[in-house]
C-alpha cells in the first residue's frame, strides 16, 4: 500500500453522523475483490440520481446537485471530515477501497466503527479522531472557506490549519509505523521472507513426508 507520512490536502466534508458502509459503497458493488475501480461509486446512492451497477460507466450518469461532494469546490479533496460513528454497519473492506480510490487518504471524525477503523490502517487510509468541539470548528472553517486545506503530519501526530493552529491526535504506534512505511499485512509478513524460507527448508529435512 502507499506510505502515509505528511498530507497537505484539500478538505471535503459530509456533515452526517452514523454513515454506514452501505452508504459509503452500496452492496451491489461488493462482487469485486480487486481493490480498485470503486472510486466512481463512492457514496453512490447519494452522489447520483439513478441506480448504479457494477462496471457501469459513471461519466454520463446524472449527478445529485444537492450532494456536497458533487460541488466543484471539493473536487480533488484528499481529506474528509465526518461526524460520529463513521463507517458503522457491515465489515466490508470495500468501503475503505472506495474512499482510497476516490483520493481520500485521511478521514477525520469524532469516532469510528471498530472494523472500519481497522480496515483503514490495512489499506493506507489514516482514520483519526478529534474532539467534537474541534470538529465543529473545522466544519465551520471548511464551509466558510472554499479551498480550505489541512496538513496532516503522521510522524508528528498533528493536524494543522492554514492559520498555524495545530491539533494533536493519538495513534497506535505499530499502526503508525505500518502506515509510514506502507506495510499492509502481506508487507509485514514479507519482511520475514528469509526466515520463512529458512524454516521451510529445515522442515523439508526434518519432516519430508509433509511435502511428498
Amino acid at each position: 500500500m502507499k506510505p502515509f507520512t505528511r498530507l497537505d490536502g484539500l478538505v471535503a466534508m459530509v456533515d452526517r453522523a452514523n454513515i454506514d458502509t452501505d452508504a459509503i459503497i452500496p452492496k451491489q458493488f461488493l462482487k469485486s475483490i480487486k481493490r480498485s475501480g470503486f472510486g466512481p461509486n463512492l457514496f453512490d446512492e447519494w452522489r447520483y440520481l439513478d441506480h448504479g451497477e457494477p462496471d457501469q460507466d459513471c461519466s454520463g450518469r446524472p449527478l445529485n446537485p444537492d450532494f456536497i461532494l458533487n460541488q466543484p469546490r471539493y473536487q480533488g479533496a484528499s481529506i474528509l471530515l465526518a461526524r460520529e460513528n463513521f463507517g458503522c454497519g457491515s465489515s466490508r473492506e470495500h468501503a475503505v477501497w472506495a474512499l482510497e480510490n476516490f483520493g481520500i487518504r485521511c478521514v477525520i471524525a469524532p469516532s469510528f466503527a471498530d472494523i472500519f477503523f481497522n480496515n483503514c490502517f490495512k489499506n493506507g487510509v489514516l482514520p483519526l479522531c478529534l474532539p467534537v468541539e474541534t470538529m465543529d470548528r473545522l466544519f465551520a472553517a471548511v464551509e466558510g472557506t472554499p479551498g480550505y486545506r489541512l496538513v496532516v503530519d503522521l510522524p508528528a501526530q498533528t493536524v494543522t490549519t492554514p492559520d498555524g493552529t495545530a491539533f494533536a491526535f493519538e495513534v497506535d504506534q505499530s499502526r503508525k509505523q505500518c502506515l509510514i512505511n506502507g506495510w499492509d499485512d502481506i508487507g509485514l509478513t514479507l519482511r520475514h521472507a528469509e526466515e520463512i524460507r529458512s524454516y521451510e527448508a529445515q522442515r523439508r529435512v526434518a519432516a519430508p513426508w509433509l511435502f511428498a
